[in-house]
């Protein structure tokens, strides 16, 4: 079910009143059925999947915790083979036979077997994550395990994050399923103001580019420079918009209920080098990989060499985490060449006497490095979004050609090569509004930054307030693009 559907719509009506009328006892059963039901509405034989490896950790979280030793660890390995493997199975058994077919034909071998015609369970990786989180916590002792199953299978199932995160871990989530929330008109506004928001994100900018992105690449060996960056610039405010609205609403469809999710996503296009983007950027994903991999693989607390292994580990893994090509290890294995150079060369461009810049070179100095991490993140996102390597490797290489021709030559542009050149397959109406909504996210995002532009809202005259939500919400209505085929593109994961 798509947050950006009347299905959802007429779902979450039916839900929020559901939960502040039911006696308190049976909130966490009924969050539970509609939860399934969320999830069925996808692919429904998928949930015998889910609810497997539910049972699965639910024993396993209880076994690990009477037991001591090896015991102890056998029962967390055994969670975690289950959950790492059904996750193989289903996502990565193809990817594994192509290139074992690859490397047998080179040696003039033939692969016999053949590749599964199977759909990869909607939102596998999330909840996955979550479910190892849980074990692993309370093999850590930083956890008791959950005795009631409904409660701890809503943990794994809660419908506003179970397809595409915020990743929780158990010490923040279980408990407030346990928690009486009665309502608060504060909490269930402020809830509607993000989904809002969010949806904004989603269904005027993302979905309104995603078209314009596809122009590009999904048949990328007509174009040259101009088109690739523009289309290459869009992507990123595209995955960012899609991904930070689908996270804004299951934030605020959460805290309608009285439930806190952690924040997501923390504007990191204004970030000033890459590990600050990372630091922002899929904020859940990120600190999972951090608590439950590059600590454990030592951290940096190692020597210099051992540390820049940790990372690249790190990141070769949360590519081929997103997906299974070659193309996502690509793009981990970059940002993580990236995030290594930045340690090795960060020292060196350090002013010794920060206090003499005046606040003119700081603010250029901080604009620049902001310009320069979007670059390199968008140039990184290539690999994230070209359909094959091939078309990533030709997108990278006539990204520069003829650009500045092209540039030169836009004034003599006749209609076909602005729509081809700069409006990217739509018309010039939609090229504004997609440029007009970038212009208004980065505006309200800045304001919201420096002096929590939503409070100022929230806390001016009703004249002022409502008329703000209405222009939201008209804006939503009117430049809004709904179509059910363009799914969050965090799903695939």
């Amino acid at each position: 079910m798509l947050f950006n559907s009347i299905d959802f719509l007429i779902f979450f009506s039916v839900v929020i009143p559901l939960y502040f009328i039911l006696p308190y006892r049976f909130r966490v059963l009924m969050l539970l059925l509609a939860s399934c039901y969320f999830y069925m509405f996808f692919v429904p034989i998928y949930i015998v999947i889910l609810f497997s490896t539910i049972v699965i950790d639910y024993f396993a979280g209880i076994l690990i915790e009477k037991s001591e030793g090896k015991k102890r660890k056998a029962f967390l390995l055994l969670s975690l083979i289950a959950n790492i493997g059904i996750l193989s199975y289903f996502k990565y058994f193809n990817f594994l036979n192509e290139n074992l077919t690859s490397l047998l034909h080179s040696l003039h071998v033939n692969n016999t077997i053949p590749n599964l015609s199977i759909l990869l369970p909607i939102g596998l990786s999330f909840h996955t994550f979550q479910a190892m989180s849980y074990t692993i916590e309370v093999y850590r002792g930083k956890q008791q395990s959950e005795r009631n199953f409904i409660t701890y299978a809503l943990y794994v199932m809660f419908f506003p994050q179970l397809v595409a995160g915020p990743i929780e871990r158990p010490q923040n989530l279980l408990h407030q399923f346990k928690e009486k929330h009665t309502f608060d008109y504060c909490r269930v506004t402020s809830g509607l103001k993000l989904m809002a928001w969010g949806l904004f994100k989603k269904v005027v900018i993302a979905d309104r580019l995603s078209s314009m992105v596809g122009f590009v690449y999904d048949n990328p060996t007509i174009f040259n420079g101009l088109p690739i960056v523009l289309s290459t610039i869009f992507f990123s405010i595209q995955i960012y918009c899609d991904f930070s609205g689908y996270s804004d609403i299951a934030i605020g469809s959460a805290r309608i209920m009285g439930i806190d999710l952690m924040k997501n996503f923390d504007r990191p296009y204004a970030s000033r080098s890459i590990p600050e983007f990372w630091r922002r950027w899929h904020i859940s994903l990120s600190t999972w990989f951090k608590d439950y991999l590059y600590i454990p693989l030592g951290g940096n607390k190692r020597k210099r060499g051992r540390v820049f292994l940790n990372l690249m580990i790190v990141f070769l893994i949360s590519g081929l985490w997103h997906g299974a090509s070659w193309n996502f290890i690509i793009w981990g294995a970059i940002h993580g060449s990236l995030i290594i150079l930045y340690m090795i060369f960060s020292g060196l461009f350090k002013s010794k006497n920060e206090k003499v810049i005046n606040w003119v070179q700081r603010f250029f100095k901080n604009a620049i490095s902001i310009v320069i991490v979007f670059c390199l993140t968008s140039i990184a996102w290539i690999f994230f979004r070209a359909r094959t390597f091939d078309d990533a490797k030709y997108l990278l290489n006539h990204l520069p050609r003829d650009f500045s021709g092209q540039l030169i030559r836009m004034k003599t542009f006749t209609l076909d090569e602005w729509i081809s050149h700069v409006y990217l397959g739509t018309s010039r109406v939609n090229f504004i509004i997609a440029v007009s909504g970038i212009i208004v996210l980065l505006l309200i995002e800045y304001f919201q930054a420096k002096f929590n532009l939503v409070r100022r809202i929230s806390s001016s005259i009703p004249v002022v307030r409502f008329s703000a939500y209405a222009i939201l919400l008209l804006v939503i209505l009117y430049f809004g693009v709904f179509d059910k085929n363009i799914q969050f593109i965090y799903f695939q994961f």
